[in-house]
Protein backbone atom coordinates (compact mmCIF):
# COMPACT_ATOMS: atom_id res chain seq x y z
CA UNK A 1 0.00 0.00 0.00
CA UNK A 2 1.40 3.25 -0.93
CA UNK A 3 1.10 6.25 1.76
CA UNK A 4 1.66 9.79 0.91
CA UNK A 5 2.73 11.79 3.94
CA UNK A 6 2.52 14.90 2.55
CA UNK A 7 0.04 15.99 4.50
CA UNK A 8 1.81 15.17 7.68
CA UNK A 9 5.20 17.29 6.36
CA UNK A 10 4.19 20.74 5.38
CA UNK A 11 4.87 21.68 9.18
CA UNK A 12 7.25 20.79 11.99
CA UNK A 13 5.14 17.51 13.88
CA UNK A 14 5.71 15.91 17.32
CA UNK A 15 6.32 11.95 16.99
CA UNK A 16 2.82 12.09 18.19
CA UNK A 17 0.87 13.97 15.66
CA UNK A 18 2.80 11.85 13.38
CA UNK A 19 1.93 8.70 14.45
CA UNK A 20 -1.82 8.74 15.05
CA UNK A 21 -3.72 9.38 12.01
CA UNK A 22 -1.78 6.74 10.29
CA UNK A 23 -3.43 4.38 13.53
CA UNK A 24 -6.76 5.28 12.83
CA UNK A 25 -6.72 4.31 9.52
CA UNK A 26 -4.68 0.64 10.57
CA UNK A 27 -1.48 1.48 9.14
CA UNK A 28 2.17 1.79 10.34
CA UNK A 29 5.43 2.93 9.09
CA UNK A 30 7.82 -0.88 9.19
CA UNK A 31 11.29 0.96 8.56
CA UNK A 32 11.63 4.67 9.20
CA UNK A 33 9.80 4.42 12.08
CA UNK A 34 8.54 7.72 14.17
CA UNK A 35 9.89 6.59 17.09
CA UNK A 36 13.38 6.64 15.26
CA UNK A 37 12.96 9.86 13.25
CA UNK A 38 11.97 11.90 15.96
CA UNK A 39 14.21 10.59 18.80
CA UNK A 40 17.50 10.11 17.31
CA UNK A 41 18.20 13.92 16.68
CA UNK A 42 20.66 12.92 13.20
CA UNK A 43 17.61 11.93 11.48
CA UNK A 44 14.91 14.55 12.94
CA UNK A 45 15.17 16.36 9.70
CA UNK A 46 14.57 12.98 8.03
CA UNK A 47 11.40 13.19 5.63
CA UNK A 48 8.92 10.12 5.17
CA UNK A 49 7.56 10.99 1.40
CA UNK A 50 6.55 7.39 0.88
CA UNK A 51 5.84 4.12 2.33
CA UNK A 52 5.39 0.82 0.58
CA UNK A 53 4.84 -2.93 1.12
CA UNK A 54 6.22 -4.54 -1.95
CA UNK A 55 5.60 -8.13 -0.64
CA UNK A 56 4.63 -9.79 2.07
CA UNK A 57 6.29 -13.05 3.19
CA UNK A 58 5.97 -15.72 5.78
CA UNK A 59 9.36 -14.70 7.12
CA UNK A 60 9.41 -11.15 6.38
CA UNK A 61 7.97 -8.23 4.08
CA UNK A 62 9.81 -5.71 1.90
CA UNK A 63 9.48 -2.41 2.52
CA UNK A 64 10.06 0.27 0.52
CA UNK A 65 10.09 4.10 1.99
CA UNK A 66 10.98 7.29 -0.20
CA UNK A 67 13.00 10.16 2.10
CA UNK A 68 13.56 12.82 1.90
CA UNK A 69 17.34 14.36 3.27
CA UNK A 70 17.53 17.85 4.55
CA UNK A 71 19.64 18.82 1.60
CA UNK A 72 15.68 18.41 -0.82
CA UNK A 73 17.94 14.99 -1.90
CA UNK A 74 15.34 12.21 -2.34
CA UNK A 75 16.25 8.13 -2.07
CA UNK A 76 14.74 5.13 -1.89
CA UNK A 77 15.29 2.73 1.47
CA UNK A 78 14.47 -0.70 1.43
CA UNK A 79 13.82 -2.83 4.66
CA UNK A 80 13.38 -6.50 5.18
CA UNK A 81 10.74 -5.87 8.28
CA UNK A 82 11.35 -8.97 10.06
CA UNK A 83 9.40 -9.75 13.29
CA UNK A 84 12.59 -11.06 15.20
CA UNK A 85 13.57 -14.07 16.74
CA UNK A 86 14.80 -15.89 20.43
CA UNK A 87 18.17 -17.79 20.36
CA UNK A 88 19.45 -20.36 22.94
CA UNK A 89 22.82 -20.86 24.12
CA UNK A 90 21.95 -24.51 25.86
CA UNK A 91 24.20 -25.56 28.59
CA UNK A 92 24.55 -29.61 28.78
CA UNK A 93 26.90 -29.25 31.51
CA UNK A 94 29.50 -27.39 32.94
CA UNK A 95 31.71 -27.86 29.63
CA UNK A 96 29.28 -28.80 26.97
CA UNK A 97 26.94 -26.97 25.00
CA UNK A 98 24.24 -28.24 22.42
CA UNK A 99 24.79 -27.23 18.94
CA UNK A 100 22.33 -28.03 16.25
CA UNK A 101 23.97 -28.90 12.55
CA UNK A 102 21.50 -27.71 9.81
CA UNK A 103 21.14 -27.24 5.96
CA UNK A 104 20.52 -23.71 5.18
CA UNK A 105 19.08 -23.46 2.24
CA UNK A 106 20.09 -19.33 1.15
CA UNK A 107 23.65 -20.60 1.72
CA UNK A 108 23.66 -23.74 0.29
CA UNK A 109 25.35 -25.08 3.78
CA UNK A 110 25.06 -27.14 6.23
CA UNK A 111 26.02 -25.11 9.33
CA UNK A 112 26.55 -25.05 12.71
CA UNK A 113 24.66 -23.23 15.54
CA UNK A 114 22.82 -22.36 18.69
CA UNK A 115 18.60 -23.66 18.40
CA UNK A 116 17.01 -20.11 17.44
CA UNK A 117 13.38 -19.02 15.93
CA UNK A 118 11.01 -16.75 15.23
CA UNK A 119 8.98 -14.62 17.10
CA UNK A 120 5.22 -14.77 17.00
CA UNK A 121 3.27 -11.95 17.14
CA UNK A 122 3.25 -10.20 20.51
CA UNK A 123 5.18 -13.02 21.44
CA UNK A 124 7.49 -12.81 24.41
CA UNK A 125 11.08 -13.79 23.45
CA UNK A 126 11.92 -15.93 26.35
CA UNK A 127 8.87 -18.40 25.57
CA UNK A 128 10.29 -18.46 21.86
CA UNK A 129 13.52 -19.31 23.25
CA UNK A 130 12.14 -22.30 25.07
CA UNK A 131 9.99 -23.56 22.62
CA UNK A 132 12.74 -23.73 19.99
CA UNK A 133 15.36 -25.04 22.39
CA UNK A 134 12.57 -28.03 22.97
CA UNK A 135 11.47 -28.06 19.44
CA UNK A 136 14.74 -28.53 17.50
CA UNK A 137 17.25 -30.38 20.66
CA UNK A 138 14.50 -32.30 22.81
CA UNK A 139 15.48 -30.58 25.75
CA UNK A 140 13.32 -28.33 28.48
CA UNK A 141 15.48 -25.88 30.71
CA UNK A 142 15.15 -25.66 34.07
CA UNK A 143 16.12 -21.95 33.59
CA UNK A 144 17.01 -19.44 31.62
CA UNK A 145 18.48 -16.20 31.57
CA UNK A 146 18.88 -13.09 29.59
CA UNK A 147 22.12 -12.41 27.50
CA UNK A 148 21.34 -9.59 25.59
CA UNK A 149 19.78 -8.74 22.15
CA UNK A 150 21.78 -8.13 18.74
CA UNK A 151 20.42 -6.35 15.60
CA UNK A 152 21.42 -9.16 12.48
CA UNK A 153 21.85 -6.68 9.99
CA UNK A 154 20.55 -3.26 10.51
CA UNK A 155 21.93 -1.67 7.18
CA UNK A 156 18.88 -3.36 5.32
CA UNK A 157 16.34 -5.30 7.76
CA UNK A 158 14.69 -4.88 11.22
CA UNK A 159 15.12 -8.08 12.67
CA UNK A 160 16.25 -7.86 16.47
CA UNK A 161 17.13 -11.59 17.73
CA UNK A 162 16.97 -12.35 21.41
CA UNK A 163 19.58 -14.13 22.96
CA UNK A 164 19.16 -16.72 26.14
CA UNK A 165 21.45 -18.94 28.36
CA UNK A 166 19.30 -22.04 29.13
CA UNK A 167 20.53 -24.36 32.10
CA UNK A 168 19.08 -27.11 33.82
CA UNK A 169 18.60 -29.37 30.84
CA UNK A 170 16.07 -31.78 30.65
CA UNK A 171 15.59 -34.56 27.69
CA UNK A 172 12.09 -34.74 26.96
CA UNK A 173 10.26 -38.17 25.84
CA UNK A 174 9.04 -37.79 22.73
CA UNK A 175 12.42 -35.55 21.57
CA UNK A 176 12.79 -32.99 18.88
CA UNK A 177 9.64 -31.72 16.88
CA UNK A 178 10.97 -30.42 13.45
CA UNK A 179 9.55 -29.02 10.84
CA UNK A 180 9.53 -30.58 7.44
CA UNK A 181 12.12 -27.88 6.15
CA UNK A 182 13.88 -29.09 9.17
CA UNK A 183 14.57 -32.84 8.58
CA UNK A 184 18.33 -34.00 8.79
CA UNK A 185 18.73 -31.65 12.05
CA UNK A 186 20.90 -33.22 14.34
CA UNK A 187 21.96 -32.37 17.87
CA UNK A 188 25.34 -32.16 18.71
CA UNK A 189 27.03 -31.94 22.32
CA UNK A 190 30.24 -29.94 21.94
CA UNK A 191 32.56 -28.80 24.43
CA UNK A 192 32.82 -25.22 25.68
CA UNK A 193 36.97 -25.10 24.24
CA UNK A 194 35.90 -26.91 20.77
CA UNK A 195 33.09 -24.48 20.57
CA UNK A 196 35.81 -21.73 20.99
CA UNK A 197 38.18 -23.57 18.20
CA UNK A 198 35.40 -23.87 16.13
CA UNK A 199 34.73 -20.54 15.74
CA UNK A 200 37.99 -18.89 15.24
CA UNK A 201 39.13 -21.60 12.74
CA UNK A 202 35.99 -20.59 10.60
CA UNK A 203 33.88 -23.96 10.97
CA UNK A 204 31.16 -21.60 12.97
CA UNK A 205 30.31 -19.01 10.76
CA UNK A 206 26.92 -18.13 12.06
CA UNK A 207 26.60 -14.80 13.76
CA UNK A 208 23.82 -14.94 16.61
CA UNK A 209 25.50 -18.44 17.28
CA UNK A 210 29.22 -16.16 17.68
CA UNK A 211 27.54 -13.58 19.46
CA UNK A 212 25.98 -15.77 22.09
CA UNK A 213 28.86 -17.78 22.82
CA UNK A 214 31.00 -15.16 23.66
CA UNK A 215 28.08 -13.51 26.06
CA UNK A 216 27.70 -16.74 27.58
CA UNK A 217 30.79 -17.22 28.49
CA UNK A 218 30.90 -13.84 30.27
CA UNK A 219 27.58 -14.63 31.92
CA UNK A 220 29.17 -17.65 33.36
CA UNK A 221 32.38 -16.00 34.05
CA UNK A 222 34.38 -17.92 31.44
CA UNK A 223 37.69 -16.03 29.96
CA UNK A 224 39.30 -17.58 27.24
Amino acid sequence: RMISAKSFLSKPLSAKRFTTPLRKRGLRFHSLSAWFIFRNPIMQNLKLLKSEKRYAGKVFDLIVDEVQYPSGNRAVREVASHPGGAVTVPLLDSNTLLLIRQFRYPMNEVLYEFPAGKLNEGEDPQVCARRELEEETGYTAGAIRRLGRIYTSPGFCSEILHLFLATGLSRTVGGPRLEEGEFGLSVEPTSVAKVAVMIENGTIVDAKTICGFHLALKKMGISQ
